[in-house]
């Protein structure tokens, strides 16, 4: 049985279409295609598939998604306020298999999240 590419992976690869809000060499923003939030962006890694497989040599990258997730939000006016998530296994709500940050805003966001 062969590799399965993940839906990003496809993204990254241009197999399938998307709007890319940012892109590097690490990783890549596009919309939600189910926004929660009148702004819903993901960014996600190119190589890093899970946040459970992580090492310490992936510490920048992980940190460069943190980076690109506020220049990201600073770039769709989310200057109120925004709310990043992880949803890591299926009982976080995670729907798709390789590490992705949410990017939420232009609503109120009450706590605790659901």
């Amino acid at each position: 049985m062969g590799f399965v590419k993940t839906l990003f992976q496809k993204i990254a690869n241009r197999e399938i279409p998307a709007t890319f809000v940012y892109e590097d060499e690490l990783c890549a923003a596009i919309p939600d295609i189910h926004p929660q939030a009148p702004v819903h962006l993901l960014v996600f890694p190119k190589n890093l598939l899970r946040l459970t497989s992580a090492t310490p040599a992936d510490e920048a990258l992980l940190g460069h998604l943190l980076f690109v997730a506020q220049k990201v939000a600073q770039e769709a006016s989310l200057d109120k306020g925004f709310r990043i998530v992880i949803n890591q296994g299926p009982l976080a709500g995670e729907t798709i298999p390789h590490l992705h940050l949410h990017i939420l805003g232009n609503r109120p966001l009450h706590w605790p999240p659901g």
